[in-house]
């Protein structure tokens, strides 16, 4: 049997990686060509060139690799278990000893390790090579930033609550065009920080060149509407006010808004490692604030990669076909439509569920559920009919 089990893993290992590196060398001389559309802007003197273009595609290639080694798996595969079923070599390996249930427990070892392979892509290389592009785009192009107004964030300490806007984040991962507002516990601002840069470090933001503003309002009352002012004390009018600070070259501000938060913020989730996703969505939920959506893409994440056992699974009943003559093509391409169909399920159950408001491991998890039942339903219904 471990003779058996060793060519089913090197036929299997090799078609798969043939398949992922088609797919891969497509999807990134895509890359290439929508690159091509910058090269020369940028910055004058040190513009966005033809070699700075090829690094980006190739820094992203890790990321495309994540999200097309499932369908790999399950096009691979299906084109081993269909050519065995065609040449007869699996009914030899049947009849050598290989039964139904010992067929799935090999392929679910194969799965098991593209599983693991498709962790590490997404979890460890994929997250850090695409913030390595975008930080390098940027050197060049500019700034990353979400939309006109950057990202907003929240930050909740023991005596007050912030609000936080970053700008964008420079290719050296510093920030650009922070703004910070704190409020004490009635929700009334307290006071107001602008800087025009800002760095990471260890549970604090190094902001410079800062101008800070501070509101003292020694009661509730001071805020009444325009209609009402005149009913205001006047010992409160005269207390009530707003002290500007000069230009400090430095502030230090306490806060446990890390840099991969604020990636995610400005990034999109999918492209963020698990752990990263995990620690946001605490920090959403520390600061009372909606995580429905990333949620949903961390459980997405996690679920993400057992969608190799998901592919392996439904690659083995094509091993149980009988047929001597016609294009394995057909077979394949059924399978590749099957693989289509499950990524879009996935998407669509995403959309749906954060719509919905469902159970987000659940949302997460369904395709992945249906489509092992419905493969392993046919596996059965292929075994006993034999």
């Amino acid at each position: 049997m471990q003779t058996i089990r060793r060519l089913l893993h090197r036929e299997i290992w090799i078609s798969v990686g043939f398949v992922a590196l088609a797919f891969l060398t497509l999807f990134s001389f895509f890359d290439l060509v929508e690159e091509l559309g910058d090269i020369g802007k940028g910055n004058p003197s040190s513009p966005y060139g033809l070699i700075h273009a090829a690094l980006y595609t190739f820094l992203w290639a890790p990321s495309r690799l994540y999200e097309l080694l499932p369908i790999a798996v399950l096009i691979g595969c299906i084109f081993v278990m269909a050519r065995f079923a065609q040449s007869s070599e699996f009914t030899i390996l049947r009849t050598s000893g290989m039964g139904p249930w010992r067929a799935l427990k090999t392929l679910l070892w194969m799965g098991v390790a593209f599983t693991l392979l498709t962790f590490a892509l997404g979890d460890y290389i994929a997250p850090q090579a695409t913030r390595a592009a975008q930080l390098l785009k940027s050197k060049f192009m500019g700034q990353i930033s979400l939309g006109q107004t950057g990202a907003w964030l929240k930050d909740r300490q023991q005596f007050s609550s912030y609000a936080v806007n970053v700008g964008a984040l420079d290719g050296d991962g510093s920030m650009r065009n922070v703004k910070v507002y704190e409020f004490n516990s009635k929700g009334q601002i307290l006071a107001t920080v602008q800087a025009q840069r800002g760095t990471f470090e260890d549970e604090a933001w190094l902001l410079k060149d800062v101008q800070r503003q501070e509101f003292f309002i020694p009661d509730t009352t001071a805020f009444v509407t325009p209609s009402l002012s005149i009913n205001k004390p006047k010992a409160l009018e005269e207390a009530a006010r707003v002290e500007r600070s000069k230009l400090l070259p430095e502030w230090r501000w306490p806060t446990g808004i890390s840099a991969e938060m604020v990636s995610v913020a400005l990034l999109k989730p999918e492209r963020m490692g698990t752990l990263d996703l995990f620690q946001y969505i605490r920090h959403l939920q520390t600061n009372n604030q909606t995580s429905q959506r990333y949620e949903i893409e961390f459980w997405r994440k996690v679920f993400y990669p057992l969608s190799c056992l998901v592919m392996v699974v439904l690659a083995l009943p094509f091993a149980y076909l009988h047929f001597r003559s016609g294009a394995i093509s057909g077979y394949v391409f059924a399978g590749v439509m099957i693989g289509i169909s499950f990524f879009l399920l996935n998407n669509v159950f995403g959309y749906i569920g954060n719509l919905n408001d469902w159970t987000p491991w659940i949302t997460a998890a369904a395709p992945g559920l249906i489509y092992s039942l419905a493969s392993l339903s046919a596996f059965t219904w292929l075994v006993l009919r034999q």
